[in-house]
């Protein structure tokens, strides 16, 4: 299994765009205090890496490979803020998908947010799960300008995720 990512001229120009506006966001006064990071994360008991958390960014390919073999795994999932730590959320399931994954922001994420900040911006990356529609929907409708992801042409994120983008997560 290769961890590589290839980086092209297209790619590199919505990413420095998004990277652009991020940092021209972070200048706005009390913007860094809203933000809600957040990920999961894939561990397996044989120590295999999960190709989907970890990149190795470089010009050309070190034909780096990983040994595969079965063994358990657990899905982690953890949100941070400038004064709470969420998580970690076990997912009861073998892989995470976009219905348990809206469960999760439903039933225990977005209650604890709401409970701790006002008006916060709630960051996810691009991953499949992220980018169900049912997911992207709760976005819209609880959080319309205020989420940065993976996005349509019919969604309003904030900041929308850009292809290939390594994790903002602290």
């Amino acid at each position: 299994m290769q961890l590589l990512q290839a980086l092209n001229p297209q790619v590199h120009n919505l990413r420095l765009r998004f990277c652009l506006d991020f940092q021209q966001r972070l200048r706005e006064d009390g913007f860094a205090e809203t933000l809600v990071f957040s990920d999961e994360a894939t561990f397996h008991v044989c120590g295999k890496v999960n190709r989907h958390n970890v990149r190795i960014w470089r010009r050309e390919n070190p034909h780096a490979t990983i040994d595969v073999r079965d063994s358990p795994k657990m899905n982690v999932f953890c949100a941070v803020s400038s004064c709470k730590f969420y998580g970690p959320y076990f997912f009861a399931e073998p892989t995470v998908t976009g219905i348990n994954y809206l469960d999760m922001l439903q039933l225990w994420l977005m209650p604890q947010l709401q409970e701790y900040i006002v008006d916060f911006i709630f960051q996810q990356d691009g991953v499949p799960p992220h980018y169900h529609l049912d997911v992207r929907a709760h976005l819209n409708a609880n959080l319309p300008g205020r989420w940065i992801g993976r996005a349509s042409h019919n969604d309003s994120p904030l900041l929308p995720w850009r292809p290939r983008s390594p994790d903002l997560t602290p």
